[in-house]
C-alpha cells in the first residue's frame, strides 16, 4: 500500500509549481514588467490598485467557458466608479423599454424630458441627432463614444433611482449604489432621488408613453471601508477644507460587479439568467456597435475634436497612447471607463480577430499624491493613464501567446459601421 501512497504524494508535489503558477497567473504576468509597473505594484494601497483578469476558452461548439485572476482586489474597499455608472444605466435603460411593452416604443423613439421640481431641466431637442430629437438610443450611443454625462442623467431620470438599483440587486450585482446625476449643479441627497417626467413620441409626435414624477426611497449605506479619503478638498472656487472627502452618499459600484454586468451583456448565454438583462437581439448588436465604436466613426453624434483620439474612452491597452492616435483594425475594446476624483476605471471585454484572442479585464487605480480632492490636480496622464495602458499590453501579449485548444469564432461581434 505504501507505493501508491508515496505516488500520489509524489505527483501531488510535482503539481504544486503547476498549481501556484496558475493561481498566480495575474501577478506573474504584472511582475515580468519590471520598472513599467513596479512603482505602482510596490505601492497598491497608496494607489488602491484592483485588477480583474479573465481567461476565455471555447469548446467545439464554441461555447466560453471563463477563468478569472485578481489582483489586490477588496470587495469592502471604497473607490469612485464615476463614468463607468453609465454602463449599467445603458442596459437598464433597454431593459425598461422592453419590459413596459408599448406597442411602436423603442430606443429610437423621441423623448421629451420635463422638469417636475428645481433644479431639474427639460430636453426635447438634440441637435447631435439626424432628427434633432432625443431617444435612448442617441444617449446611449453618447455615453459609449466620450463618456457624456448629460446622456447618463437623462438615462438616469427615465429609470429612477430605486428601479435602477434594485434592478441590479436583484440580478445579484448587491455592491452597488447609483443615487446621483453626474456634472450638474443644484442636486443634494434628497434632490436626486427625485426624476423627471417623461413623455415618448411616434414619428409623427404622438405621445405613446408618459412617466410622471419618480421619489424614490432612501437607501441603506454600503459597508465599506476608506468612504472618508484624503487629508482635505476644495470647496466652491477656492476653500480649503481640512478634513477628509465624504463619498458616504456617492455613487459606487464594486470592480467585480462591473466586470460581471459586462460579462452577462457580452455572453448571456454563458451567466446564469438571473444575472441577465432583458435584451433584444437587436440591442445587443446595438451594444456591441456603440461600446467598441470610436468618436471618428460616428456622424450623429460627431465629436471632431476627438477624431484623432480612438483612445479617448479606452483605457486599457492604449491609454497611454497620445493622439495622434488609430486603434488597428483588427482589435476592437467593448469598455466603459470613469475617471474623476484621482480614481480611473475601465472594465473592457477585449477582441483581436486576426489573431483570435480575446479576454476580459478591469482595473482600477487611484492618483492623488497630495491628497486633497476637487483641487485639479491628479496624475492622470502621469501615472493613471500609463499604468492602465501597461497593464492592458501586458495581458494581451500574454494572451497572443497563450496556447487554445479551439480558435475562437467572434463574428457576432464584428459590427457594421453606421447609425
Amino acid at each position: 500500500m505504501q507505493k501508491p501512497i508515496l505516488l500520489a504524494f509524489s505527483l501531488c508535489l510535482a503539481l504544486l509549481p503547476a498549481l501556484t503558477a496558475q493561481k498566480n497567473t495575474l501577478r506573474l504576468i504584472l511582475e515580468k514588467q519590471g520598472p513599467a509597473l513596479d512603482t505602482i505594484l510596490n505601492n497598491v494601497d497608496r494607489y488602491q490598485v484592483q485588477i480583474i483578469y479573465t481567461q476565455i476558452d471555447r469548446d467545439a461548439n464554441n461555447f466560453p467557458t471563463f477563468r478569472s485572476y485578481t489582483y489586490n482586489l477588496d470587495t469592502n474597499l471604497y473607490y469612485y466608479p464615476a463614468s463607468a455608472v453609465k454602463m449599467p444605466a445603458a442596459f437598464l435603460a433597454l431593459e425598461k423599454l422592453n419590459q413596459i411593452k408599448v406597442e411602436g416604443l423603442s430606443k429610437f423613439s423621441p423623448m421629451h424630458t420635463g422638469a417636475g421640481r428645481p433644479p431639474q431641466t427639460s430636453v426635447t431637442v438634440d441637435t447631435t441627432a439626424e432628427n434633432d430629437q432625443p431617444s435612448i438610443a442617441q444617449y446611449i450611443k453618447k455615453i459609449f463614444l466620450v463618456s457624456d454625462n448629460d446622456a447618463f442623467n437623462r438615462l438616469y431620470e427615465f429609470l429612477g433611482q430605486e428601479y435602477l438599483n434594485k434592478q441590479l440587486w436583484n440580478k445579484g450585482y448587491k455592491r452597488t449604489r447609483i443615487i446621483h446625476r453626474l456634472s450638474v449643479p443644484g442636486f443634494d441627497v434628497e434632490s436626486n432621488r427625485y426624476t423627471n417626467p417623461i413623455s415618448f413620441f411616434d414619428s409623427l409626435r404622438n405621445p405613446i408613453f408618459q412617466q410622471g414624477q419618480v421619489n424614490s426611497m432612501a437607501y441603506p449605506r454600503l459597508n465599506l471601508r476608506k468612504q472618508l479619503q484624503g487629508k482635505g478638498y476644495i470647496e466652491g472656487d477656492s476653500t480649503m477644507i481640512n478634513q477628509p472627502f465624504d463619498f458616504l452618499n456617492r455613487n459606487y459600484v464594486g470592480l467585480e460587479e462591473l466586470h460581471d454586468m459586462l460579462k452577462a451583456v457580452m455572453f448571456p448565454e454563458a451567466v446564469r439568467p438571473e444575472q441577465r438583462f432583458d435584451l433584444t437581439e437587436n440591442d445587443y448588436k446595438f451594444l456591441y456597435r456603440w461600446m467598441s465604436a470610436y468618436p471618428r466613426e460616428s456622424t450623429h453624434p460627431s465629436y471632431p475634436e476627438h477624431v484623432e483620439e480612438d483612445n479617448y474612452v479606452k483605457f486599457l491597452l492604449f491609454g497611454d497612447k497620445k493622439a495622434p492616435m488609430t486603434i488597428p483594425n483588427n482589435i476592437r475594446i467593448f469598455n466603459k471607463v470613469g475617471l474623476a476624483y484621482g480614481f480611473l476605471t475601465d472594465a473592457a471585454y477585449i477582441v483581436d480577430f486576426e489573431h483570435g484572442v480575446e479576454f476580459m479585464l478591469a482595473a482600477t487605480i487611484r492618483v492623488n499624491n497630495d491628497e486633497v480632492f476637487n483641487d485639479g490636480k491628479y496624475e492622470y496622464d502621469e501615472i493613471g493613464l500609463p499604468f492602465l495602458g501597461k497593464v492592458g499590453q501586458a495581458i494581451y501579449v500574454h494572451e497572443l501567446q497563450r496556447p487554445k485548444l479551439v480558435r475562437p469564432v467572434l463574428a457576432k461581434f464584428k459590427t457594421e459601421e453606421g447609425e
